[in-house]
C-alpha cells in the first residue's frame, strides 16, 4: 500500500485475530539494550510477544558492527492504551474546537492507537531506537514519542526535512527491521510491529495471530 493508514482505518479493525497464543516475554532475558523511561506508566513495557522478540534479536543481528537496538516499550496493557488514547484525543480536541469526533480520532491515532485495535496491547509492537557501543543515542531526526504537533511531522518516517545522518539511522533501521517481516507504522519513525492487525492488513495476511493480551506479566 503506498497510502498511509492510520491506525484508525476500518480496513484494520476488519482483521479477524487467530489468537496463537503465545506468551509474552521479558526481553531483559535477551540480549538487548532496555530505556527505563517508561517505568513510571507500567513495567509491562519490559514485555513482548515470544514471535516479535525472537525477531528482534535477528534484526539487531544485521545492524552494522557497533550499533544496537534500544527497546523502549513494548507491552502497553489494555487499560494503560485507553488511558493514552483519550488523554491525547482530550488535548486535540481542545486545540481544534471544529473538529468531529471522527475527525479526532482519526488525528489522535496517527500517535496512539485506538485501544481496541493496539499492536501495543497484543504484546505485537515495539518502540525502539538505535543506539551506539557506549549506548548512546543516535540521530533519529526527532525525539522519541515526539507527536506530529511538536516535530511538525518530522516524526513521520518518510519525513522530508530531517538530517541526512537522521536519515540514514532510519534507513538502517528499516532494512533490519523489515528483513525479518516487522512492520512500521509510518507516522512514528521509532513503532515497529509483527503479528497484529496493522502488521496482517500492510503485508496481506488472512489474519492477525496475536489480539489484545491481559496476561500477568508480574514475575
Amino acid at each position: 500500500m503506498s497510502e498511509i493508514v492510520l491506525m484508525s482505518d476500518p480496513r484494520v479493525a476488519a482483521v479477524p485475530v487467530h489468537e496463537c497464543g503465545e506468551p509474552l516475554i521479558d526481553v531483559r532475558r535477551r540480549p538487548l539494550h532496555v530505556d527505563l523511561r517508561k517505568q513510571g506508566d507500567s513495567d509491562a513495557f519490559f514485555y513482548l510477544r515470544e514471535g516479535v522478540l525472537e525477531r528482534l534479536l535477528q534484526a539487531q543481528a544485521r545492524l552494522p558492527a557497533g550499533l544496537r537496538f534500544l527497546v523502549v516499550e513494548g507491552y502497553r496493557p489494555p487499560g494503560l492504551q485507553r488511558r493514552y488514547f483519550e488523554k491525547y484525543a482530550a488535548r486535540l480536541r481542545a486545540e481544534q474546537p471544529g473538529w468531529t469526533d471522527e475527525q479526532i480520532r482519526s488525528a489522535a491515532s496517527r500517535f496512539v492507537s485506538p485501544p481496541e485495535i493496539a499492536p501495543h496491547s497484543a504484546g505485537a509492537a515495539v518502540d525502539l531506537t538505535l543506539v551506539d557501543a557506549d549506548g548512546r543515542e543516535l540521530d533519529l531526526g526527532t525525539p522519541m514519542n515526539a507527536t506530529p504537533e511538536e516535530s511538525a511531522g518530522a516524526c513521520y518516517t518518510d519525513a522530508a526535512g530531517i538530517g541526512e545522518q537522521a536519515r540514514t539511522h532510519r534507513e538502517i533501521m528499516r532494512r533490519a527491521l523489515t528483513a525479518v517481516g516487522l512492520v512500521n507504522y509510518p507516522t512514528e519513525w521509532w513503532h515497529w510491529s509483527f503479528g497484529d492487525r496493522y502488521w496482517a492488513l500492510i503485508t496481506g495476511a488472512a489474519s492477525a495471530c496475536y489480539g489484545p493480551s491481559r496476561q500477568d506479566t508480574r514475575e
